[in-house]
């Protein structure tokens, strides 16, 4: 337990990079768009609590570092904290000219246009980092090697064997696992026909062998082959064009089986123990920065997508929450009541805090910190 803190400080260099590009991106895009509207913007941070240091600039906002480096915030004109929380007490006292420069004083589609522009540049810094490695290092890809057989699987049933390469499925040419994994659930119930390279060792040429079946088990059409790749790497070069299409659908993917995985805990069907919070993130980043330049930025991109998805989720004190209240304001014609974004705030609040202390609660029970702090008090 005592290495996993001692190695903790060599995770925090590759953490704060990534978290402090991350934030920065994040709320650059809250500050240019709300500027663009014509919000006065007061204070732009990176990290909570006591500035560290910091300038003012022409526009009389305060860019600085704070102590407390797990986050940052654009507090606008009229705000009465970091959450954006319009000042009440503030707006009573203000003139028409200073109300105007007041994200609460611009129209709803501005302010919606402000609070989505943060996750909107994370997801564009995704979409920006992942098309230039599409194009000049390439996508990555698993070669169609095969790693592991699912028990009772179709590809047991017809002898596929670990360690196959996968040369052409029902005809069609295989030159990694992606291509793979398109075809197969179109193939549920049909007559499949393989080619594959097998080799008894590693140094010996493969002989290549064709293997027949259906995509049947236990009687029932199946879209599932119940293979695994090996885990060989390879990359797909595209061009411009394909790297932003490639880059985009990447976003979705990640989106979209992200939400999945929170459905399926709201649910019961995961567990909550699959979450990570802080130590997760700065093992990632460790891991990716030893890895090279290729990982870490991978893993800033999928980070930044995360970052952008939940800022989106339909929260109070995240932007979702703010989106949402402003989208109510836009039917009813009028704001929500001032109590009831207050309770909203609330319960926002009580939310997101569960959700770290479940997070970082799972991490100190995976670096047995728990452990360690019962066995003291035995």
């Amino acid at each position: 337990m005592v290495d996993n803190f001692l190695n903790f400080a060599a995770y925090l260099p590759p953490f704060l990079l990534v978290l402090t590009v991350l934030v920065f991106i994040h709320e650059l895009g809250h500050y240019l768009v709300a500027r663009w509207n014509g919000v006065k913007i007061e204070v732009f941070s990176i990290g909570f609590g006591p500035e560290i240091f910091g300038w003012t600039d022409k526009a009389n906002t305060r860019w600085k570092f704070s102590l407390i480096p797990l986050g940052g915030y654009v507090k606008m004109y009229g705000d009465a904290d970091a959450s954006s929380k319009p000042d009440e007490a503030a707006k009573s006292t203000m003139t028409l000219e200073e109300r105007a420069l007041t994200l609460q004083g611009k129209t709803v589609a501005q302010r919606i246009a402000v609070v989505a522009a943060g996750p909107i540049a994370n997801y564009l810094l995704a979409i920006v980092l992942l098309a230039a490695f599409y194009t000049f290092k390439g996508a990555p890809t698993f070669l169609p090697t095969i790693g592991g057989i699912s028990e009772s699987s179709v590809a047991q049933s017809i002898g596929l064997l670990p360690g196959d390469k996968v040369l052409t499925f029902n005809g069609q040419h295989i030159s990694n696992f992606d291509e793979l994994r398109h075809l197969i659930p179109a193939t549920a119930g049909q007559e499949i026909n393989l080619t594959v390279e097998r080799k008894k060792s590693p140094e010996e040429v493969g002989s290549e062998i064709s293997l027949k079946g259906q995509m049947v088990k236990d009687g029932q059409p199946t879209a599932s082959l119940g293979i695994v790749p090996s885990g060989e790497q390879t990359y797909k070069k595209y061009g411009i064009l394909e790297s932003i299409t490639a880059s985009v659908s990447r976003c979705y993917v990640i989106s979209r089986e992200t939400l999945k995985g929170i459905g399926q805990m709201l649910v019961g069907k995961r567990s909550s123990e699959e979450l990570g919070g802080l130590f997760t993130i700065a093992s990632l980043a460790k891991q990716s920065a030893d890895q090279g330049w290729v990982a870490l930025i991978l893993l800033t991109a999928a980070l930044s997508i995360n970052l952008g998805l939940i800022n989106l989720l339909p929260i109070p004190v995240l932007d979702g929450g703010h989106i949402v209240f402003y989208s109510i304001e836009a039917i009813r014609g009028k704001p929500v009541s001032v109590k009831a974004q207050e309770f909203a705030y609330m319960i926002g609040l009580f939310i997101v805090l569960g959700l770290m202390l479940i997070s970082n609660w799972n991490d100190l029970n995976r670096l047995k910190v728990i452990d360690w702090l019962v066995g003291l008090f035995k």
